[in-house]
């Protein structure tokens, strides 16, 4: 039995929807907070199980008879680590025998504008560790679905106001990476090893200005201002104060380099290509 978190989310959904692809409904269970967010699932034959990483006791009894579990990392950052080690304890008190987390891929945690947000990504690789269970660790790469929200929805008319500087990221798109999750989780041989998950090639922001330019037949521009000024005018259009802090500090992550590095292991998953920025764009920006 495959037990996969988060599975009403992006990343989990897809994951699952991939799954059912290479195994049969009964041998699949996921976790969710809302058992009628995941009525589609059960009426194919998925298990739904209820609970929450803020509460052990319904995740030890929703890991009953599990062999593996898929931990999609918390979206919620109040005290995310605790999350995660709510579920890798009750993993362990349930009997399961291997973990998954989805992680990040940084050139250097340590070094990286981006560990106050983070870093715990690791803290819990490392607990997972000492937890004595059997893990995989799945660090991802930065979504192409984010390009977007950082280059803005209207940069075909606009233009790229982002603090990116000349950093470069090797992005790969959320599709892609839940489908050589799927890919992983149904498999063997995967035991107590570390995946960086990343697109092909790196793309800095003026990159995706140019591409931008050459697919809609515009002049897209590209303005990097200071990370001050970069506040500034996120705050200027009202956004709350935690979507302000996540911005400028991806956006100085991003400057410093902590996502220009590229890795085969998501292409040899997939066994294709996984999809390349002009692919995306195309689709995300209707060019």
């Amino acid at each position: 039995m495959i037990l996969v978190t988060g599975a009403t989310g992006q990343l989990g959904g897809l994951v699952v929807e991939n799954l059912l692809k290479k195994m049969p409904a009964s041998e699949l269970a996921v976790l969710v907070r809302d058992a009628s967010k995941a009525a589609d699932l059960k009426v194919k034959g998925v298990d739904v199980r209820v609970g929450t990483y803020f509460d052990k006791e319904s995740l030890t009894k929703a890991f009953e008879g599990v062999e593996k579990v898929l931990l999609v990392s918390s979206n919620d950052f109040n005290d995310r680590l605790g999350q995660h080690k709510n579920v890798v304890d009750a993993a362990k008190a349930a009997g399961v025998q291997h973990i998954f987390y989805t992680g990040v891929t940084l050139k250097n945690i340590e070094t990286s504008p981006l560990k106050p947000l983070l870093g715990d990504h690791y803290q819990t690789e490392d607990y997972i560790k000492v937890s004595g269970l059997t893990y995989t660790f799945l660090q991802n790469s930065l979504y192409q679905e984010v390009i977007p929200m950082f280059a803005g929805p209207t940069a075909l008319e606009t233009g790229i106001f982002f603090a990116g500087g000349e950093g470069k990221v090797a992005f790969a798109s959320r599709i892609d990476l839940a489908e050589a999750t799927a890919n992983i989780l149904a498999s063997t041989g995967h035991e107590n090893k570390t995946y960086n998950l990343t697109g092909a090639e790196a793309h800095s922001f003026a990159d995706i200005a140019a591409e931008l330019s050459n697919l809609s037949g515009k002049t897209v521009g590209y303005v990097s201002p200071e990370s001050e000024a970069f506040e500034t005018s996120l705050k200027q259009f009202g956004l709350p104060e935690g979507i302000v802090i996540m911005s400028v500090l991806f956006a100085a992550g991003i400057k410093n380099g902590d996502f220009d590095v590229t890795y085969s292991a998501l292409e040899e998953l997939l066994g294709r290509k996984p999809t390349d920025l002009k692919t995306f764009l195309k689709v995300a920006y209707g060019v």
